[in-house]
């Protein structure tokens, strides 16, 4: 709907429209949507998914979750995703890319068509599981593996789940009171506390996801400034929040979901485009090489750190096709639109679409080539900066998105370290499922023919 309101309306800022009985606005303008996500955001710090009294217990995480809850999560997690914590994971993605590797032998070896996008959502769910949760998943080779059968789950949509949705879109009030449980709590629930029973509620060393968990939970509440409860005097009031189970299992719930399908469709996209652009594919091959001889060959932290070229590669697959095709923010009070003189209450949510300014040939010029030199910073436009938002911006942009790049890179770098990846008869142009939700997932497979590198 946003993408073709952006296409409807080529001259205007802002286009509103109504979402059942409520008025939504969308920012055709990426200077209003970096003020939105940046400059003004405290009028904009909310997201307004869900309503804080029709709350489910796994939506306690920092893409649901508002004002204070969002700010004190957002305060304790972020160091959690510091260079240092994520060279300490490292390792544990490099074990599922070696089993990668393997099975990419196995593949190449029959000469058939393999679906990349089933292969990359199989490896990104071993490396969740393995750098989430301690948990040994080998989904690359064992088609009932439990954590494949949770990831499948959390992305399936059936009937309860839109029964649910539609009662929290037209009736917040009567879902509350119904007090629907979703789909997949009790099995994460039960999943994450068995991992900390395990480990007796300590760090195990394992420098895990877990592991990052129970280290936040030793520091104790989290108590900081309130963003929405003001003293008398003006000053804000302190807020405590304990950093109890739910809420753990809720982060871990963030971290299996944010990252299983985005990192998987990113990934496997990418090497759909390098299919059709052999000489992109052998330049950044050139540059693996390069790279991984000075290491010994070995897949490491600081190799893939120096990959550009690839980055580059990756940064130009989540401009075609993002994981996440919308932002969304709520305005905290009424707000006049710098410009404009348009002024909209609180409470209003405005939709930044991003999939459309990506895709934009004002923008980016032939926007359906692929071509990674666009992110050389040396060439890229003002406006290309402003309009590229694969992870969000501002205070609220994706805590997790060096790690995402991070096990991206290393799953590409694994593949065509070894392997070049032909069409296989496919779509050229893959869509978007219209059973995407929050995250925008490729419709079908993305079927490639893996052949073993000389």
């Amino acid at each position: 709907m946003a993408r073709e309101a952006y296409k409807k309306y080529p001259e205007e800022q802002l286009i509103g429209f109504f979402r059942g009985s409520r008025p939504e606005l969308i920012i055709r303008d990426p200077e209003l949507a970096k003020r939105i996500l940046t400059s003004d955001f405290n009028s904009f710090h909310r997201r307004g998914i869900v309503d804080s009294s029709t709350m489910e217990p796994l939506q306690k995480q920092q893409v649901a979750a508002d004002d204070d809850l969002w700010r004190q999560l957002r305060f304790r997690m972020t160091p959690a995703f510091s260079s240092g914590k994520l060279k300490a994971m490292f390792p544990l993605i490099v074990e599922r890319a070696e089993i990668l590797q393997a099975r990419l032998k196995q593949i190449s070896g029959s000469k058939l068509p393999a679906d990349a996008r089933d292969l990359m959502a199989r490896f990104t769910n071993d490396i969740i599981g393995s750098a989430g949760f301690g948990v040994i998943s080998d989904s690359l080779n064992n088609n009932e593996d439990a954590m494949r059968k949770l990831g499948l789950k959390i992305f399936t949509i059936n009937f309860t789940r839109v029964v649910n949705q539609t009662l929290k879109t037209l009736s917040p009030t009567l879902f509350g009171h119904l007090k629907i449980l979703g789909h997949v709590e009790k099995d994460v629930v039960d999943m994450v506390r068995t991992v900390m029973q395990q480990r007796n509620y300590e760090p195990s060393g394992r420098h895990d996801f877990i592991d990052i968990l129970l280290e936040c939970k030793k520091k104790g509440a989290m108590i900081g400034d309130s963003i929405v409860e003001m003293n008398a005097d003006g000053t804000p009031k302190k807020v405590s929040i304990e950093m109890d189970e739910t809420i753990m299992a809720a982060q871990s719930f963030l971290f299996f979901a944010a990252g299983f399908e985005t990192s998987s469709s990113v990934s496997s996209y990418t090497l759909h485009e390098l299919a059709y652009n052999t000489q992109v594919q052998e330049k950044v091959q050139e540059e693996i090489d390069k790279v991984l001889a000075k290491y010994d060959n070995k897949l490491c932290y600081d190799a893939i750190s120096e990959m550009t070229y690839l980055r580059w590669c990756l940064n130009e697959a989540m401009r075609m096709f993002p994981s996440v095709g919308i932002l969304r923010r709520q305005s905290v009070h009424a707000y006049t639109f710098p410009g404009t003189k348009v002024t909209i209450d609180g409470g209003v949510t405005v939709i930044i679409p991003l999939e459309a300014y990506q895709n934009d040939p004002k923008i980016f010029p032939e926007p359906r080539e692929f071509r990674p030199e666009r992110f050389d910073l040396e060439v890229m436009t003002r406006e290309q900066k402003l309009a590229y938002l694969p992870f969000g911006g501002g205070p609220r942009a994706c805590i997790g998105e060096r790690l995402g790049v991070m096990q991206s890179m290393a799953g590409l770098a694994a593949v065509l370290a070894q392997y070049s990846v032909r069409p296989a008869g496919g779509p050229r142009h893959p869509t978007s499922s219209p059973f995407s939700g929050a995250v925008n997932f490729i419709k079908g497979g993305l079927p490639l023919i893996f052949e073993k590198r000389n």
